[in-house]
């Protein structure tokens, strides 16, 4: 397989997923109608901001897989914390449990920071590219948790 294609590839399946997620969201999002706390960004953000995290977490996940890297450690946390990021705005959203989310985002930070250290012990720069995810995620969790005790 050539660079490009493995690369887009690996792109495209968090990438895809997330937007899958963002649709099925789509109807439920009160993002704007809740009570925000201070440094709350505004909502057009997000869409932009996880694509841009997606995308760097293809890259990552194909720099191992180019570099034949991807062991079943990796495999485990890559779609581990995949799957935990997916269902956290379902959770979020659709379903309102508000509190229950704060606990999986928390899940989900320690999993994104377990990533970070076996990816960066397999190749730095695939660790280091998911920085800005653990912290965009440790900046949601305080957003889940502004907007839980804002709302409740």
């Amino acid at each position: 397989m050539s660079k490009f294609k493995l690369y887009l590839k690996e792109i495209l399946v968090p990438v895809v997923l997330g937007g899958i997620v963002g649709f099925i969201i789509s109807g439920s999002m009160d993002y704007n109608n809740l009570a925000q706390p201070p440094l709350a960004p505004p909502g057009w953000l997000f869409p932009v901001v996880w694509t841009i995290l997606y995308i760097l977490m293809g890259v990552s996940y194909g720099i191992l897989k180019e570099q034949n890297l991807i062991d079943e450690k990796i495999n485990q946390i890559y779609f581990t914390q995949l799957f935990v990021n997916l269902l956290w705005p379902i959770f979020f959203f659709v379903l309102k449990w508000r509190l229950f989310s704060i606990m999986w985002i928390i899940l989900l930070a320690i999993l994104v920071a377990i990533m970070i250290y076996r990816f960066y012990q397999k190749n730095k720069v695939s660790g280091l590219l998911q920085i800005p995810y653990l912290i965009w995620t440790v900046y949601a969790t305080y957003l889940n948790i502004g907007i839980y005790l804002l709302n409740k």
